[in-house]
């Protein structure tokens, strides 16, 4: 464990954000959260860009070994504090995990996230064309989940932990995951591991009252 807390740096609502908090708890570190003023423009202020030159959140700082990029801090805190299950050392295990990393990257960050952009946060994106890619990753998600538990196998990795905000939050973009029961029972597998923590839902899209 670390000598002090990590410092997270990060905004309730950003599901990258979320992947690093969720791990953290999953993984019992003791964690500070420092809240970053997206809104207020805190993220492209000198004090942060000296932490992130990309300006965004999150960021770590483990007792001085800083780190930006949720996956990369993911691979970190893994091989850090975690055990062999959420990152395997096994050629063809870390691939799959990675495979999974580069999904979270790509077509969630271009589908069900960006679609979550537009309804909370007024991002200018087609709506109907990143719900339509929401719903093409959703439904090979749904097929391969079929046959496991977690996107790598039988035990939860890193790779659930990328994914997961998203996709659980994806009713908040107009994407529905009604028609896919091995997705919803998936994320309900990851709800109910020990130190789950969830990210702060909105009243948009499909939850709008």
């Amino acid at each position: 464990m670390p000598q002090q807390p990590i410092k997270l740096y990060r905004h309730p609502l950003s599901g990258h954000a979320h992947r690093v908090e969720l791990l953290l708890s999953l993984l019992k570190v003791p964690t500070e959260l420092v809240f970053v003023d997206l809104a207020k423009g805190a993220h492209k202020q000198p004090e942060f860009l000296a932490l992130n030159p990309f300006g965004q959140v999150p960021v770590i700082d483990d007792n001085g070994t800083v780190l930006a990029d949720s996956n990369a801090i993911l691979v970190y805190l893994a091989k850090q504090y975690g055990t062999g299950s959420w990152l395997a050392d096994e050629p063809v295990a870390a691939a799959r995990v990675q495979r999974w990393l580069s999904v979270a990257a790509g077509q969630v960050a271009y589908g069900p996230a960006a679609a979550r952009l537009i309804t909370v946060f007024g991002a200018s994106f087609n709506a109907e064309e990143v719900i339509n890619r929401a719903h093409s990753l959703l439904q090979m998600m749904e097929t391969e989940l079929s046959t496991t538990a977690f996107l790598t196998g039988s035990e939860p990795s890193i790779a659930d932990v990328a994914n997961y905000a998203y996709i659980a939050h994806a009713p908040e973009g107009n994407v529905s995951l009604a028609d896919y029961p091995n997705v919803r029972a998936w994320l309900a597998r990851i709800e109910a591991l020990p130190g789950f923590v969830p990210m702060q839902a909105t009243a948009a899209g499909l939850l709008a009252k």
